[in-house]
């Protein structure tokens, strides 16, 4: 196999949690540009029409499933659907995330509860029975979870968002070590400050914003397609040996 061709999707379908928009949407055309079929996530169908339009504009397969990922419960049947309609399932991109922004001493348990769940109950839950299907399937696979800046720093005003994203390195860890026996790699990516609708207070916050600004070296604020070239790489079969570690796209701004 020639080096280009390790990173072809063709024939694989991917799981793509928070599908309708921002990273989650860019990803899973850039999955789908690399030869991927894609199951998305989100809490409604419609808002994934455009996500799905690009997709099979793209000559790829998109199937929308509607779940809030707050309901851990029916976490599981996301696997389970991806099997049915297209017989198979090779990749996972834990995608979906909240955050709750106040001060800790307001944070409030319903909010701290919220993200959690979200971002990182949901991830173990899904994680947990996609790799039970690839096992039981004798089948490779890959994980991949979205970390975040604040996976490595405190952050202000993010109690629970940044308690979330720093467990997302640590169950990335855990499982890579757990599932790499069964040719199951595990790995995440960690985008800097992008312009998405999580990021949508902070752009707002002139100061903040600029303060943001002044520190990352490539002097701008990411942009979902920034992540396109990470996701394939550890989709595909060129990530074959990487497995437990964390791609930062951020623009030069944990290197300050």
């Amino acid at each position: 196999m020639g080096v280009l061709e390790s990173f072809s999707l063709n024939g694989k379908v991917a799981i793509v949690t928070g599908a309708s928009r921002g990273l989650g949407q860019a990803m899973a055309i850039g999955l789908a540009e690399a030869g991927a079929d894609i199951v998305g996530v989100s809490r409604s169908t419609e808002q994934q029409e455009e996500t799905k339009k690009a997709v099979e504009s793209l000559g790829r397969k998109y199937v929308g499933i509607e779940l809030d990922l707050r309901e851990l419960d029916k976490v599981g049947a996301i696997v389970d659907v991806a099997v049915k309609e297209f017989g198979t399932v090779d990749i996972l991109i834990n995608n979906a995330g909240v955050i709750r922004r106040a001060p800790v001493i307001e944070y409030s348990e319903k909010d701290w509860d919220e993200v959690m769940d979200v971002n990182l109950k949901s991830v173990f839950l899904l994680s947990q029975k996609f790799a039970r299907y690839l096992i039981e399937n004798q089948k490779k696979g890959k994980i991949i979870n979205i970390a975040s800046m604040l996976s490595f720093q405190g952050g202000i005003y993010t109690a629970a968002y940044t308690v979330s994203k720093h467990g997302i390195l640590g169950l990335t860890r855990l499982l890579a070590n757990e599932l790499a026996r069964y040719n199951i790699n595990v790995n995440a990516i960690a985008p800097g400050y992008m312009v998405t609708d999580n990021t949508e207070a902070l752009r707002k916050d002139e100061k903040r914003y600029n303060e943001i600004l002044s520190r990352i070296p490539m002097g701008r604020w990411g942009l979902p397609e920034d992540l396109k070239g990470a996701v394939v790489f550890l989709a595909s079969e060129a990530s074959n040996y990487v497995t437990g570690s964390v791609i930062v796209v951020d623009g030069g701004w944990l290197s300050r």
